[in-house]
């Protein structure tokens, strides 16, 4: 018995592709949303490495996907400013809210979990890139409550006033000064039991 050969298939030409008529534009031809983009773009260039560091200092254990989000969140809510000088600020709360969220994520699952880690390793890089002074700050800051930290980082490492503490945190100025207050003694406790 012989198989019988298929006769070979021959398909229709391809056309050739047609060039565009005009080069690709963005999908947006409403001028509020391309000053919006330009606008986030610029605050993406002027602070993202600065709201990374705040994520990293307040504990957040994805600092670019909490930036990323809060990004994200600005993005969605841009209209709604009231002032574009207040993106910053916002921008700066926005961190704070996600990283707390974050955290307070991740001590609930691992409630949950049948086997905590035992203690977060942080990457050999870092490790390297911090003196023993640094080593021991960073350590002691993370021991602190999320509260005292937060006031600590936006004060001490933004530089930032009591009211626009109280603003990113939600909280009353009062409430930044007994945070602040309760931190630098629990810090200065620390630095004093390792010299």
């Amino acid at each position: 018995m012989r198989k019988r050969q298929n006769p070979p298939v021959t398909l229709p030409p391809v056309p050739a592709a047609a060039a565009p008529a005009e080069p690709l534009a963005p999908a947006t031809s409403d001028p509020a949303d391309v000053e919006r983009e330009a606008a986030l773009a610029r605050l993406f260039e002027l602070h993202y490495s600065a709201m990374l560091r705040l994520a990293v200092l307040l504990g957040a254990d994805d600092p670019e996907n909490v930036v990323a989000e809060a990004y994200y969140q600005l993005y969605r809510k841009w209209r709604r400013l009231r002032e574009t000088e207040a993106a910053e600020a916002y921008l700066r709360s926005t961190v704070c809210n996600l990283a707390r969220m974050r955290i307070r994520h991740l001590q609930v699952a691992r409630k949950h979990v049948e086997n905590p880690p035992e203690d977060i390793i942080a990457s050999a890089e870092n490790t390297a890139l911090l003196h023993d002074d640094q080593r021991v700050l960073i350590a002691a800051l993370r021991q602190l409550p999320a509260r005292q930290r937060e006031a600590l980082v936006l004060r001490h490492w933004l530089g930032l006033k009591e009211s626009e503490i109280a603003a990113a945190m939600g909280i009353s100025c009062g409430s930044v000064k007994t945070h602040t207050a309760r931190g630098i003694a629990a810090l200065t406790q620390a630095m004093e039991a390792r010299r």
